[in-house]
């Protein structure tokens, strides 16, 4: 007859309460945080941001002194392929934009607007809110524009070696066939306010891509060079050069049409940047970190 054995009791694993040695369990945000931009490219996008802006408003301040573009080598007052002005009228001076000979009433926002406390009407092309630094003062705004200028072309050039030397060019900015392949589907999530969740949001999707690639190797390096054109010195320096760009007024209008393509980049990186997670968006670009967005079923990849 069998005897029956007493049971073995079975020890029950350790636990180690927590900073005693235990790993204390990620959160799922924690799980879901990668870190996405590293600081020289925090660092020089910040630089950026400040020397766009400054560039911007202090270049409107300058085109103010002439609000009038032309193609060719000489300025022809009849001719003006674009020209904002101000029409007179009983009640005041009435603004207005002429495009490809097209007229347009931009009153109160572009040819004439108000300005100051009491605010008094001003015939100027663009409002004195959207100048620096003041709302006409042409000396002191090529001084600011030239001094932010050569700042923003040093940091140009730092984050281009930077995204060669570090891979980040090749890693983070050039689509694959794949990508490119979808480039259609891209467009329709964009349309319809879809983005990246889950493991495809740690990379930057094709449109993107490309909007950065066009704006590094087309837009910057046009409005730098056509900004270089129209400097009489470097034109004596380096003779001829700037009719390769269909002479010093056609430079001028290839400059503001530059500016207007980055203003436009701005805008829609600034709306994407809002719809997509202000806050997440926001965040990654000062410390670095990114919160991955949830897929459909909850998952961060």
């Amino acid at each position: 007859m069998d005897t029956l054995k007493a049971p073995v009791p079975i020890a029950e694993p350790r636990r180690e309460p927590p900073g005693e040695g235990a790993t204390p369990p990620l959160t799922r945000q924690q799980e879901r945080r990668v870190y996405r931009h590293r600081l020289p490219v925090r660092v020089m996008h910040w630089i950026n941001v400040i020397c766009l802006t400054l560039l911007l408003m202090s270049g409107l301040n300058i085109f103010n002194a002439h609000p009038n573009l032309y193609w060719g080598r000489d300025s022809n007052f009849g001719h003006a392929w674009l020209s904002i002005t101000a029409l007179k009228s009983p009640n005041g001076p009435v603004g207005i934009t002429r495009v490809a000979g097209q007229q347009f009433d931009t009153n109160g926002v572009l040819g004439a607007s108000k300005s100051g406390a009491q605010g008094e009407w001003l015939v100027r092309a663009f409002p004195s809110w959207a100048t620096v630094p003041g709302r006409q003062w042409l000396s002191m705004a090529r001084l600011w524009h030239f001094f932010f200028a050569w700042l923003f072309v040093i940091n140009g050039i730092a984050y281009l070696a930077y995204a060669i030397f570090s891979g980040h060019l090749r890693r983070d900015l050039l689509p694959t066939v794949g990508e490119l392949r979808r480039i259609g589907s891209s467009i329709k999530d964009h349309l319809l306010f879809r983005h990246p969740t889950g493991e495809a949001a740690k990379r930057y999707n094709v449109l993107q891509n490309l909007a950065y690639l066009t704006v590094i190797f087309g837009l910057l390096p046009l409005v730098i060079l056509a900004g270089m054109a129209m400097s009489p010195r470097l034109d004596a320096v380096f003779t001829g050069w700037v009719d390769l760009l269909g002479g010093r007024q056609s430079a001028r209008s290839l400059h503001f049409l530059a500016a207007l393509g980055l203003v436009m980049f701005v805008i829609i990186h600034v709306g994407e940047v809002i719809i997509s997670g202000v806050w997440n968006q926001l965040r990654s670009m000062i410390t670095g970190w990114y919160t991955l967005p949830a897929d459909k079923h909850g998952r961060p990849s």
